[in-house]
Order: C-alpha cells, then sequence, then structure tokens
C-alpha cells in the first residue's frame, strides 16, 4: 500500500506549501506529493491525472481539504466514487477527518456518514464558487456604472502623429516620409490608418 496526497491551488502566484507541510506532517514522501496550480472547476489537470494514474487498489490519497480536489459537486462525488470503488484506494480529508473511507470497512454507519459529510462539503465547495462568480460579476457591473473602463485603454494620438497620418491619407507625402517622420513600420502604420479612417 502507497500513500500519495495531492495539493491545489487555483492561480500560479498562491502558495502550495501550507498544504505540503501539512502532508509531510502526516509522514508523506516528497515524490508522492502531486500539486497542480490551476482551477478546481474540473479534473483536467496534468499532475492530478499523473496521480491517479499511479493509484491502486488499497492505497491511500491525502488531500487537505474536500475544496482542493475540485469545486464542481457533480464531478466531486464522481471522482470520489472513481477512486473508491472502481480503483479500490482511500482517501482521506485532513481538514475533516470524518471523510476518511478507511472506516468504510469497520462500520456501515461511517461509510453512510462519510458519504452524507462529502455531498454536504462538495455542495458548499460548488456553491461558494458559484458565489465567487456572482460577486465578481457584481463588482464589474457596480465599476462600469461608477464609469471605471475595462480593457485594453484607447489610443490617443499626438499631435505629430496625426499631422503625418493626414498628410499621407490626403496623399501631400508619400509612405515613406510618413514612416520616417511618424517612426513606425509599415504595418503598424497601416494599423494606425485604418483606425483614423473608421473614426
Amino acid at each position: 500500500m502507497n500513500t500519495y496526497a495531492y495539493a491545489r491551488v487555483s492561480a500560479r502566484d498562491q502558495n502550495l506549501q501550507r498544504q505540503i507541510t501539512a502532508f509531510i506532517e502526516f509522514g508523506i514522501e516528497k515524490n508522492r506529493i502531486f500539486s497542480d496550480k490551476k482551477s478546481g472547476k474540473d479534473f483536467e489537470r496534468k499532475e492530478y491525472k499523473r496521480l491517479v494514474k499511479k493509484l491502486k487498489n488499497g492505497d491511500l490519497l491525502v488531500i487537505k481539504s474536500i475544496d482542493r480536489l475540485g469545486r464542481n459537486y457533480d464531478q466531486i462525488i464522481a471522482e470520489w466514487s472513481y477512486i473508491t470503488n472502481t480503483i479500490g484506494a482511500d482517501i482521506l480529508v485532513l481538514d475533516m477527518p470524518i471523510l476518511d473511507t478507511r472506516t468504510k470497512a469497520e462500520t456501515l454507519v461511517g461509510k453512510f456518514i462519510s458519504d452524507i459529510v462529502l455531498q454536504v462539503l462538495s455542495f458548499v465547495a460548488e456553491n461558494e464558487r458559484a458565489n465567487i462568480r456572482e460577486r465578481q460579476a457584481d463588482g464589474i457591473r457596480l465599476a462600469k456604472q461608477n464609469g471605471v473602463k475595462f480593457g485594453r485603454p484607447r489610443k490617443e494620438y499626438s499631435d505629430d502623429f496625426l499631422s503625418v497620418a493626414f498628410d499621407y491619407i490626403e496623399k501631400r507625402i508619400p509612405l515613406k516620409t510618413a514612416l520616417r517622420l511618424s517612426g513606425i513600420k509599415q504595418d503598424n502604420f497601416f494599423y494606425h490608418i485604418r483606425k483614423l479612417k473608421q473614426k
């Protein structure tokens, strides 16, 4: 029997160390700790897939909390079932010791309670994800109402560039002269000319 651990954070600038430290303190070897810096919206994660391929009947998978496994209610339930029933490995959630499938052989009640808690926590994880999306949408809507502009700022042209551009458009100067005076490459120059014509 081998013991593995899985850590996950959503963004590249977030730190995995707290989870990894907890696994090491639990006694898991570093080369058996897998981690991803990716959203928990689905299970399309490179290191997670590598880990699942290694899991065998009788192995133990340790995670810090249920939302580190994922944030989609239905997918968490399906993945949990695949690991415990199809592969035959066990799962332990450190922050919620009641979620320890190793108890399933001991009592039916233990498995029943574990399954209920898993479903509740999976629902809470997905619900929190939905709330985050809603808060983001509310924030963007309020910012727009307050005049905040999103996306790339509009290009403001200098008077010198406008003078060169209009001289070129009106055929008062040739392209070669316009490029020399504006100091930009031909493709870029044509791009800005098109923008000015649109205006």
